[in-house]
């Protein structure tokens, strides 16, 4: 599934090539693709209809486009969703659920999902709990500040993962302690922070925290400048490039490769439905462990 870096990469396309303009027309060809929309795809489509994109932003996985009337269209990829800027007479992509014209004529906004575990619906903006004179999404209000937020609070994060009683990688994937941090980059930040994924999150200190968030950044940062993490031909921006972060990976989806820095085996761990990947000797696991 995208995280965050995927899914910051195609927020910034769509800043680029879809703020400031009117839409015209929304044509939905699947109804699942909008089975969060009350209103179904009519709806979903007369909410839309004549009004204006004032932007692009994120938290975490989600992706919204606020309206000038004081709604936004909210959208999650799933497992294979892409949302690709398209010229009008480009042929319609084997697996295209929703388009989008706009009333300048030029390119079209297509929403395109070949296994519909993906979604948009239209959503009410409100005053963000903590921080009231930032809008979200009402459905979004659960869901905390992503690391490379203005508004990742690190006091905040720090007291919330102490209190949980549970694996340092469970918490680095609750979206109501952390957005954004899904299986990929919570091994990568585990890798170069020297620590095990079932460390007990009661038993971090704060520094210790602290250096789980720097390098959950510095993890993220460096998958921005290379596009994302793709996999497949699934993942990709606007433009429907691929990014290759996957060459630099370290540890996840290493198994039975040295260790970059110690030259030890990497080893797969069963996780949560998933896996975890970590060096035996530079990530040792705790005598204590959660999972």
């Amino acid at each position: 599934m995208p995280e965050l870096p995927e899914v910051e990469t195609v927020r910034a396309g769509l800043q680029q090539w879809v703020a400031g303009r009117t839409v015209d027309a929304v044509q939905v060809l699947h109804q699942r693709a909008v089975r969060r929309e009350v209103g179904g795809a009519a709806g979903f489509a007369d909410r839309v209809a004549g009004r204006k994109v004032l932007s692009a932003r994120r938290r975490g996985k989600y992706l919204w486009m606020p309206l000038d009337s004081g709604e936004a269209i909210v959208g999650h990829l799933g497992m294979s969703g892409q949302l690709l800027v398209q010229p009008p007479d480009a042929p319609d992509e084997t697996h295209l659920r929703i388009r989008w014209t706009f009333t300048d004529g030029g390119r079209e906004l297509r929403f395109v999902d070949q296994r519909t575990f993906g979604g948009m619906f239209v959503d009410t903006l409100v005053p963000y709990d903590l921080y009231p004179d930032t809008d979200v999404p009402a459905t979004l209000q659960h869901i905390a500040p992503d690391p490379l937020e203005e508004l990742f609070s690190e006091s905040l994060f720090i007291a919330g993962i102490r209190a949980r009683r549970t694996g340092l990688k469970r918490a680095l994937l609750d979206q109501s302690l952390i957005s954004g941090v899904g299986n990929i980059y919570a091994d990568e930040a585990l890798w170069r922070a020297k620590m095990h994924y079932a460390r007990p999150t009661e038993t971090m200190t704060a520094p210790a925290i602290r250096s789980i968030v720097v390098h959950v950044r510095d993890v993220m940062e460096a998958a921005l400048r290379e596009g994302g993490t793709s996999f497949d031909s699934l993942y990709v921006d606007i433009n429907g490039s691929s990014g290759y972060f996957d060459r630099s990976l370290n540890a996840y989806g290493q198994e039975g490769l040295p260790c970059p820095r110690c030259g030890t085996a990497i080893r797969r761990d069963p996780f949560m439905n998933r896996s975890s990947y970590t060096c035996p000797k530079c990530q040792p696991r705790p005598r204590r462990a959660r999972w």
